[in-house]
């Protein structure tokens, strides 16, 4: 099912809005037949190539705001490979937007991604802007244990070991990131408990992670999503 996208960053003041720019969302459900209404999405996924929308309010708003957190919680070092990547048209950057709906197995993040790789490599053949894409931009809703948040180390240093997925999927993702960063969201957020962490009812703090894939890091991405999320 392809639907225009209407999607609205809802986690804050400030937020960069997306509101249709003609790229094309990916809505996975249980049923494949076209006509299946609302109550059958599960999810959604999509991706919007920001090398090709330079100069659009959506895109510039998307690459600001990155670049701003990137600034605050990073090395200026990261802050300056990033933005040069951003700047960069010969390596185009995707943003790559996936969402599954609250109780909704991991499962299901299986063939969402696999449609849009599909869908991609078809955009490609045809010499299509959407399927030209360099690195991937991904930003994952992670969490931290609340008592290890007190410590003076930076947010953008925090190891996979100490990080918890939202999304369990994703750490695939963040394996293979070539730049990533981490950033709070907890005055955005209250002290939350967490899907498979909440066998303690561990209090944890909420954080964002930033990455950049690279998209020849895909195929190995799918192999591992395959792997552990086949049914």
């Amino acid at each position: 099912m392809h639907t225009e996208a209407l999607l609205t960053f809802n986690s804050g003041r400030d937020r960069p809005v997306l509101r249709k720019h003609g790229f094309q969302q990916t809505d996975v459900s249980e049923d494949s037949d076209e006509d299946v209404d609302e109550d059958g999405i599960f999810g959604f996924i999509s991706l919007l190539n920001l090398t090709e929308r330079k100069g659009t309010p959506c895109a510039e708003q998307i690459k600001e705001f990155i670049l701003r957190l990137c600034e605050k919680n990073c090395e200026k070092s990261m802050a300056e490979q990033l933005d040069k990547l951003f700047n960069d048209a010969t390596r185009p950057v995707g943003f790559l937007l996936s969402e599954r709906f609250i109780n909704v197995p991991p499962q299901i993040a299986l063939p969402m991604h696999q449609q849009l790789q599909k869908e991609l490599a078809e955009a490609h053949k045809t010499n299509k802007p959407c399927g030209k894409c360099y690195f991937y931009l991904l930003i994952s809703k992670t969490f931290v244990e609340a008592g290890k948040s007190n410590s003076k180390k930076k947010w953008s240093s925090r190891k996979k070991d100490e990080l918890m997925f939202a999304n369990a999927e994703e750490e695939f993702f963040y394996e293979k990131a070539i730049l990533k960063f981490n950033y709070s969201v907890q005055e955005e957020s209250d002290t939350c408990l967490g899907g498979r962490w909440s066998f303690d009812d561990v209090p944890m703090k909420p954080l964002r992670t930033v990455m950049l894939i690279p998209s020849d890091k895909m195929n190995e991405i799918m192999d591992k999503l395959k792997e552990h999320l086949s049914v």
